[in-house]
C-alpha cells in the first residue's frame, strides 16, 4: 500500500491537492479543542463550552452541504475562498470578543461552522480528474482516510503548542489563518479551476434523495457523537491527571491508532460487499470504546485511546465507497459534504451531550457515552441494511473535467473493489 500512496502522491497536482486540503481543514478539525481550551481560559464551565462547541457543529451542518452543492453548481474557486475567509474571520471576532457577551459569542461561533469551506468533499470530487486509473482513485481514498488521522494526531498538539507558546487565543487565530492558506493552495490549483460537476437531475432533496445515503450518514451521526463525546471526557479525565498536556497526548492518541488502523486496513485488498465490511468495523469501533470507562492512570489511558481509534480511519474508509455507490450523479460534492456534516454535527451533539454528563457524574460517565453511541450506529446499520445494499439507479461518483471531455463521468465502485 505504501508503493501505491506514492504512486498517487507522484501524480501531477495530487501532493498539493493532499496537503491543502488538510491544512484548509485544520480550523475545522480542532474547533472543539480549541474552543474547549479557550472558554475554560476565559472562565467558562463545561457546559458552556460544550454549548459553544455544538453551535459550531450544527451551523457547519448546514454549511456544508449547501456550500457543496453550491460547489456542484458554480465551480470550487467561487465558493471555497470566500467561505475560507469568512469563516477565519469570524472566528477571528470570536477570540478577540470572547465569551462575553454569550450571544455575539454564539453568533460568532456558528457563523464560523457555517461558513467552513467544504474542502473535504471537494478534494474526492477532484481525485478522478487527477488521477488517470481506477485503482488509483480506489487508493487515493484509503490514502485520504490515513492522511486525516495523521491531521487528527497532529492537530491537538498544535492547539496545545500554540497555547503552550502564547495563548489559547492565538491558537484559534493560527489555525484560522493556517485554513485560509490551506483553501488558497487548493483553488489556486488547476484541477481545481478546472473541475465541473457531471450533469445532474434537477431535485430540490440533492443527494439525500438517495435511501442509502441517509442509512449511511444516520449511521454516521452516532460515529460522531461518539468521537465528540471523548473530547469533553478526556478534559475532565485531564484535569485530575496532569492538566492540558495529558489531554492532548489523549487526543493525539486516537488520532494515532486511526492512522495504524487506517494504514493497516489499506495495506489489503477486500473481498465482499462494503455493507457488511462497514457493519463489522462499526461493531469493533464501539467494542474499543468501552474500556475508557475504567480511567487507569495517564499511560495505560492513552494506550487505551490509541485502541479506541484504530477502527475509526477504516470505519470512513469503507463509508467513502458506500458514498461513492449511492450519491445520485451531479452530486458528488455534495454527498461527500453531507458525510462530513453528519459526522461533525454528530461529534458537536456529542460534545454537548457529554458537557452536562460530566458535570453531573464525572468523567467516567462521559467515556461510557462513546460506546453506546458506538452500539446505536450499528443498530441504525442493521436495522436498515436493505437500503444500504441497493444502491440508487443512476448513482455515480466522481465529477468530469470540463478539459477531459472524453474522460468517463464518474467511476462506480462494485462491492468487491479496494477500499
Amino acid at each position: 500500500m505504501a508503493a501505491g500512496f506514492s504512486e498517487v502522491l507522484r501524480a501531477r497536482h495530487a501532493a498539493r491537492l493532499l496537503t491543502g486540503t488538510l491544512v484548509g481543514r485544520l480550523p475545522n478539525a480542532t474547533a472543539a479543542i480549541a474552543l474547549v481550551l479557550f472558554v475554560r481560559a476565559q472562565g467558562g464551565s463545561y457546559s458552556l463550552a460544550g454549548g459553544l462547541a455544538a453551535a459550531y457543529g450544527v451551523a457547519n451542518a448546514v454549511g456544508q452541504p449547501v456550500l457543496g452543492r453550491l460547489v456542484d453548481l458554480y465551480g470550487q474557486p467561487r465558493v471555497q475562498l470566500p467561505a475560507a475567509l469568512a469563516a477565519a474571520l469570524a472566528m477571528g471576532a470570536f477570540a478577540f470578543c470572547g465569551t462575553d457577551p454569550l450571544p455575539v459569542a454564539y453568533a460568532a461561533v456558528a457563523a464560523a461552522g457555517l461558513f467552513t469551506p467544504p474542502l473535504e468533499g471537494g478534494l474526492r470530487a477532484l481525485w478522478p480528474s487527477v488521477l488517470r486509473r481506477e485503482e488509483q482513485v480506489h487508493t487515493a481514498y484509503a490514502m485520504d482516510a490515513v492522511a486525516q488521522e495523521v491531521m487528527f494526531t497532529v492537530g491537538p498538539l498544535l492547539v496545545t503548542l500554540c497555547v503552550s507558546l502564547w495563548s489559547e487565543r492565538a491558537a484559534l487565530l493560527v489555525l484560522n489563518g493556517l485554513g485560509v492558506l490551506g483553501a488558497l493552495s487548493v483553488v489556486l490549483s488547476p484541477p481545481s479551476r478546472a473541475w465541473r460537476s457531471a450533469p445532474r437531475e434537477a431535485h430540490w432533496l440533492g443527494a439525500l434523495r438517495s435511501p442509502g445515503l441517509l442509512v449511511l450518514l444516520g449511521s454516521f451521526l452516532f460515529v460522531g457523537m461518539a468521537l465528540g463525546s471523548i473530547t469533553v471526557a478526556s478534559v475532565s479525565y485531564a484535569d485530575g491527571h496532569g492538566g492540558d498536556a495529558v489531554y492532548g497526548w489523549l487526543m493525539a492518541g486516537v488520532g494515532l491508532g486511526a492512522l495504524v488502523g487506517g494504514t493497516v486496513y489499506g495495506a489489503r485488498q477486500w473481498r465482499g460487499a462494503p455493507e457488511r465490511r462497514l457493519r463489522s468495523l462499526v461493531a469493533l469501533l464501539a467494542v474499543c470504546y468501552l474500556p475508557l470507562v475504567w480511567m487507569p492512570g495517564v499511560p495505560a489511558m492513552v494506550a487505551l485511546a490509541v485502541l479506541a481509534g484504530v477502527f475509526l480511519a477504516p470505519c470512513i474508509a469503507c463509508a467513502f465507497i458506500l458514498v461513492d455507490r449511492h450519491a445520485p450523479g451531479g452530486t458528488v460534492t455534495e454527498a461527500f459534504s453531507w458525510l462530513v456534516t453528519t459526522f461533525t454535527v454528530g461529534a458537536s451533539v456529542g460534545t454537548g451531550l457529554a458537557g452536562p454528563v460530566v458535570q453531573a457524574g464525572g468523567a467516567r460517565w462521559g467515556f461510557a457515552v462513546p460506546g453506546a453511541a458506538g452500539a446505536v450506529s450499528l443498530l441504525v446499520l442493521l436495522a436498515l441494511s436493505g437500503f444500504l445494499a441497493a444502491p440508487a439507479r443512476g448513482a455515480v461518483v466522481a465529477a468530469s473535467s470540463e478539459n477531459d471531455p472524453n474522460r468517463a463521468a464518474e467511476p462506480r465502485f462494485s462491492s468487491g473493489d479496494r477500499a
